[in-house]
């Protein structure tokens, strides 16, 4: 979880994994719309640029903050719920673990979730963090107001209005922080409910041929391609009456976390970056390790996975209507040439969204993710996935690692240059940028 404290008390900063590393002449911690405000107008002023670095989850450099550093962790909490309209508004800098139990209270949840919490709501929103099911869609999905800071220091608010003529809703949908800083965002909540999580091992065979009735008959579904063993980890989440996870739960996750996430299965990722050789046997361990269990409780408690064991990761969103032949064809590439990796390949499904920078461009979606130990070499995983994802059209998740340059970018996002267009109606004079930004978008 983040730590305002160790943030403070360094004058450098760095994502989660550790890869992306920055020393920004200031870091600041706004409590007010009115202070964050100054921030800008003064880096407008003083011709400098100012990211706002979340939890710092992103693998990808877009919060790179090269010059101001902005934390909206002393903005956070639940401003106001309708229950009637199920709308809940919060402050931009409130972390995802922190909603669940707030909105408990009022008897509603989030719609949707992934496996990490410890983002921001803004940066969830800003990047189109997702998690799994084939009827929903990211984070930045159930958004419906947005209330932000633009690149003059002007606060501005927007409804989300028809998705089809609603231009600056799909502009600011998966905006990467370049439309301005968010300070409030108003969700599209539902009422409370409970999931049961259930995961068993399969056979790749067996399931690519439930792959899609199984998608179709769980609200989530959710596989861990283990590389060159031919087998699968498949959970599943249904939904349940509400009911709370019991403390005997609630410790054995702590067990599993504490002794099979970070105990175990870090000896075998630090035996593999020592000895690269042995990643085939380590990621065949891995898959005969997985155990059938089960768990339930509301949602919230549900969803998260704990991360202990730090990876970089390049994500890549195909058509639904490609993926059997695509994780086919990755299945039979990677029993050949596990490509470096021993992490499972993890897939999800995504329903389409009108973003104009949504990674889905309207198309329901499978979505791919990959993943290389830290300490161990990503390039040949990462190098052969941006050329073999070109024949699929994948189009990159904005917060991982995203090879692509601006031409690649524009082909595969036939609204990118009106986003733009946008954007310099909010942020003129640049503000917002970092060099990551200038290069995927040639600002």
């Amino acid at each position: 979880m983040f730590s305002l404290r160790l943030w403070q008390g360094s004058n450098e900063w760095q994502n989660w994994v550790g890869y992306e590393r920055a020393t920004p002449e200031q870091k600041l911690t706004p409590s007010s719309v009115a202070e964050l405000q100054d921030i800008v107008k003064n880096a407008r002023e003083n011709k400098k640029r100012v990211r706002v670095t979340g939890a710092a989850h992103s693998f990808s450099g877009c919060a790179k903050p090269e010059e101001i550093a902005v934390s909206l962790h002393n903005m956070r909490g639940l401003i106001s719920v309708d229950t009637d309209a199920k709308l809940a508004t919060l402050h931009a800098g409130t972390y995802l673990y922190e909603i669940g139990a707030a909105l408990k209270e009022y008897g509603l949840a989030l719609e949707n979730m992934g496996d990490v919490q410890a983002q921001t709501i803004a940066g969830a929103a800003s990047t189109a963090t997702h998690g799994t099911g084939i009827t929903l869609g990211s984070i930045a999905n159930q958004v419906v107001t947005w209330e932000w800071v633009d690149g003059k220091g002007e606060v501005h608010i927007h409804h989300r209005g028809d998705p089809k003529t609603d231009e600056l809703g799909n502009a600011l949908h998966a905006s990467l922080g370049m439309l301005g800083i968010f300070t409030k965002l108003t969700l599209k909540v539902v009422d409370l409910y409970g999931l049961k999580e259930a995961n068993e091992v399969l056979g790749f065979e067996e399931g690519l041929a439930r792959f899609h009735e199984t998608a179709h008959s769980h609200r989530h579904l959710e596989w861990f391609l283990f590389p060159g063993t031919n087998k699968i980890q498949q959970k599943t989440l249904s939904v349940i009456a509400p009911k709370a996870m019991t403390g005997t739960q609630k410790l054995k996750d702590h067990f599993d976390s504490a002794i099979t996430l970070n105990g175990a299965f870090y000896v075998l990722c630090e035996l593999a970056r020592m000895k690269p050789s042995l990643t085939q046997k380590v990621s065949e361990i891995s898959a005969n390790s997985i155990p059938n269990t089960k768990r339930e409780g509301y949602s919230y408690e549900v969803f998260p996975t704990p991360r202990g064991v730090k990876f970089n990761e390049s994500e890549y969103f195909i058509k639904l209507s490609d993926f059997d032949e695509c994780i086919s064809e990755v299945n039979h590439i990677l029993l050949k040439d596990n490509k470096g990796s021993h992490f499972p390949i993890e897939v999800r499904t995504h329903k389409g969204e009108t973003g104009m920078l949504s990674p889905t461009q309207g198309e329901d979606c499978a979505v791919l993710s990959f993943h290389v130990y830290k300490g161990m070499d990503c390039e040949p995983l990462f190098k052969w996935l941006y050329e073999y994802m070109k024949k699929w059209q994948g189009r990159p998740h904005w917060g991982k690692v995203n090879k692509l340059n601006h031409m690649e970018l524009q082909n595969l996002y036939p609204k990118l240059n009106r986003f733009l267009e946008i954007r310099r109606e909010f942020d003129p004079d640049n503000v917002f940028m970092n060099s990551w930004l200038e290069q995927k978008f040639c600002i």
